[in-house]
């Protein structure tokens, strides 16, 4: 799958230098630390429901006028950075 990540700039070079010297890929470092990171995951821990919003009404009527397509990952970022 592929999927857009905002990533701190020093943490990005960090992760881009040590996939170079490792011959891999930056996707597949951080395949392998999610991995990790899930796997250290306590599995008797259980894992806090997701908020759910319960209010109607769907999108808001300023965000309909605003025009941006909901499958544009830059254009939303975009019109969330303005708020």
């Amino acid at each position: 799958m592929r999927t857009t990540l905002n990533i701190d700039d020093t943490l990005y070079r960090q992760v881009k230098a040590y996939a170079a010297l490792r011959g891999a890929s930056v996707t597949s470092v951080v395949e392998e630390s999610l991995r990790l990171t899930l796997l250290q995951t306590r599995q008797d821990e259980p894992i806090p429901p997701m908020p759910v919003s319960h209010h109607g009404g769907g999108l808001t009527k300023e965000f309909i006028r605003s025009g941006v397509d909901l499958n544009d990952t830059s254009a939303l970022l975009d019109l969330l950075d303005q708020a």
